[in-house]
């Protein structure tokens, strides 16, 4: 076990696009969207009414012994696709995983739809439900993970925006080279298709009317989702001890702050994760053969990635497949990185690159090969994918074929 690269060897989802991975793959790959009218409890006059919705899902449809009452919906979400995770992972008759697995949960807001129902008690004169703290707080989905599979190694949350899930898929990486752990389970999960998410996220005016156009002429803002997605990251030595199954390898990682603006991005914050990443992967830029792009549909960040892009790639970018898979599940915010990171490792098994979907026409400020429409073969073994979040705070991961 004295191998402490790191391996993907369990995937885990719930998206827009369904319950596990292989639905959010085929969707993906087929450029088939999750954008729906959305069912919501309460009507705040909302003008904007479409998102990438997941499933309706109760805990107890995973774990039937466990009590709703202590899960809030990103909760349950992140619950689910660790489920998925763990029995790809094989590990479904490990028994407790014990102090040498750890659990690490990237979420932008947590648990939203409980703060959400709380006020809204308050404001009608009621009284909140009682375990609301306990289902509200941020750490609820790491610790209910650990608790269903006995990880006493450590635990705790990333909250950092968009780039929240993505970080903690770093900082596993990390932690496994470091030997502070074997194994992480590696989550990312978000539900704010909520009333309230959705009227705040409207009052920014950063969501499409319409349909979600990363890097196209015309784009018109992001598609708001929600879902979970789970990575089993163990060291070499772990899973080759156990005969594991390894699904890629997880190889570079890079996180960099603008520390310039609370909402606009910089092209060199984001330039110097990119380049931090591969320098971590021991991978030169050309090694690269498919970018996964944070690729909102807005005009500014849809700009400033490309020109970051081209800062670290060069003339070679013309050559490289950059595509945005957010038109298909949404852009998720903390659960982002860990879902894309799905879909990237699930590129490379298929050596099949998804496709930017709804795109009309090239925009000359994003200049890159988007995949506009229809994916397409292409063999590649390694690929890198970005997350960028509001407050300028960026995360790049390297995967690598297994």
């Amino acid at each position: 076990m004295s191998d402490r690269s790191v391996v993907v060897t369990g995937l885990g989802a719930v998206t827009a696009a369904g319950m596990g991975v292989e639905a959010l793959w085929r969707a993906t790959a087929a450029g088939e969207s999750g954008a729906r009218e959305v069912t919501l409890p309460r009507d705040y006059g909302q003008i904007v009414k479409i998102a990438a919705q997941a499933p309706a899902l109760e805990v107890t449809d995973v774990f039937p012994d466990k009590r709703p009452g202590f899960f809030d919906r990103a909760t349950t979400l992140a619950l689910a696709a660790a489920v998925e995770a763990i029995g790809d992972a094989g590990l479904n008759d490990a028994g407790s995983l014990g102090p040498r697995t750890g659990v690490i949960v990237g979420t932008g807001i947590g648990s939203f739809g409980t703060i959400e129902d709380g006020v809204v008690s308050l404001l009608g004169g009621r009284r909140p439900d009682p375990l609301s703290i306990p289902r509200a707080m941020t750490s609820a989905a790491a610790s209910q993970i650990g608790m269903a599979y006995g990880c006493t190694g450590p635990t705790f949350v990333v909250s950092s925006a968009c780039a929240s899930s993505a970080q903690a898929i770093g900082l596993a990486l990390q932690m496994l080279r470091s030997g502070l752990a074997d194994r992480v389970i590696a989550v990312g999960t978000e539900a704010v298709i909520t009333p309230g998410g959705m009227k705040g996220w409207e009052a920014m005016r950063v969501l499409s009317p319409d349909r979600c156009r990363p890097f196209s002429k015309g784009r018109n803002g992001l598609l708001l989702g929600e879902g979970a997605a789970a990575l089993i990251l163990e060291t070499a030595g772990l899973a080759g001890s156990r005969g594991a199954r390894v699904r890629s390898r997880l190889m570079g990682y890079g996180t960099t702050s603008d520390a310039k603006d609370i909402l606009r991005p910089d092209a060199e914050g984001a330039r110097s994760a990119m380049a931090m990443a591969l320098d971590d992967a021991g991978a030169a830029p050309e090694a690269i053969g498919y970018v996964n792009a944070h690729g909102t549909a807005t005009v500014l960040n849809d700009t400033t990635e490309s020109e970051a892009l081209g800062r670290v790639f060069g003339q070679a970018l013309a050559g490289i497949p950059v595509t945005s898979t957010k038109p298909v599940h949404g852009h998720t915010l903390g659960a982002a990185g860990a879902i894309e990171a799905v879909i990237t490792v699930r590129a490379l098994e298929e050596r099949f690159v998804p496709p930017t979907i709804n795109f009309l026409e090239p925009d000359p400020h994003c200049p890159v090969d988007c995949v506009p429409h229809t994916g397409r073969a292409h063999a590649f073994d390694m690929a890198l994918t970005n997350s960028f979040a509001f407050g300028g705070i960026n995360a790049a991961l390297v995967f690598g074929r297994a």
